[in-house]
């Protein structure tokens, strides 16, 4: 699923690693718009940004985009923190419905297996992802004594030389039950062959009732045209960082995206609809502009 040649090949996932930053600035957000409850974040930050986020430092970079970390995106920060509360929300939901497994594609530093622990009576987490960034992930868990949840499986997986399904299969991921697949931060990054790939993996693998979220860009992102608040700043960063993006959905095509995947549609949410979601005020005012160039797909099996 990886292009040989990418920076995940040889060395942690720097989208993974701003994404963990973004949370753990939220954290710390005293703006009941902007907090997260991603407590585990901030845990997993080098010890030497853990005062800048506590002081706020880090968020007042990210907000006011003063070239910490380098070129911040407009909107990215909105963005990601509408995300996460989005698929938590969508996480939350399925273990309190008792699914069977959530499987996590390209969890990065993602922690909801442990957040969640309190609430999730059986349903076993899948997290898959490239091995130097997993491995640097546990070894942070580790270091900071966060006790790993024995409901978590995690499952290391060379994309260019290993069979998804067998890894799967070996890890006890099993066929035809209620699951939940998330896809965050991730299908920008596959080509056409890995998205048709992966999505038949959901469909082999989905019993009746299961779910799956994800995010994507437009097409026209991919093509330069601009058409987006924050647009050719979040291209710059992700060509920059030599982890470009290979795959988005024409503006309008979601419907019949699905229909090939057989899958429909519970919601979408576009950038107004993240504003409209999670950053209106009390008095019905937008306070924060989202990142453009993302949606967000809900949709059942």
């Amino acid at each position: 699923m990886e292009k040989t040649g990418k920076r995940i090949e040889n060395k942690t996932s720097r989208t993974a690693e701003f994404t963990c930053m973004i949370r753990a600035a939220s954290f710390y957000e005293k703006e009941t718009h902007y907090k997260s409850n991603d407590y585990i974040a901030p845990k997993l930050l080098p010890k030497f940004m853990v005062p800048i986020a506590k002081t706020g430092a880090l968020k007042y970079l990210f907000k006011n985009r003063l070239n910490f970390p380098k070129d911040v995106p407009k909107g990215m920060y909105e963005y990601v923190i509408a995300r996460t509360k989005f698929i938590d929300s969508v996480f939350q939901k399925a273990i309190s419905n008792e699914f069977d497994q959530i499987l996590i594609f390209g969890a990065g530093f993602d922690s909801r297996g442990i957040r969640f622990a309190d609430l999730n009576k059986k349903t076993k987490i899948f997290e898959l992802d490239a091995p130097l960034t997993q491995e640097a992930k546990i070894n942070q868990f580790k270091k900071r004594g966060i006790e790993l949840n024995p409901n978590v499986i995690f499952i290391s997986i060379d994309f260019n030389k290993e069979s998804l399904e067998d890894k799967l299969i070996e890890f006890g991921f099993q066929k035809n039950k209620r699951s939940l697949f998330i896809l965050e931060g991730l299908t920008m990054y596959l080509d056409h062959e890995a998205i048709e790939s992966t999505f038949h993996i959901i469909d082999q693998f989905a019993g009746e009732n299961s779910e799956v979220v994800f995010d994507y860009v437009y097409s026209s992102v991919l093509r330069g045209e601009n058409l987006y608040y924050g647009e050719s700043e979040v291209l710059k960063q992700v060509n920059d960082a030599n982890e470009p993006w290979s795959f988005g959905i024409e503006k309008g095509k979601l419907d019949s995206f699905l229909k090939d995947k057989n899958l429909k549609l519970i919601c979408s949410l576009n950038s107004d609809d993240l504003e409209d979601k999670f950053f209106k005020n009390e008095q019905g005012t937008i306070i924060a502009k989202v990142n453009g160039t993302h949606c967000i797909t809900y949709a059942l099996k």
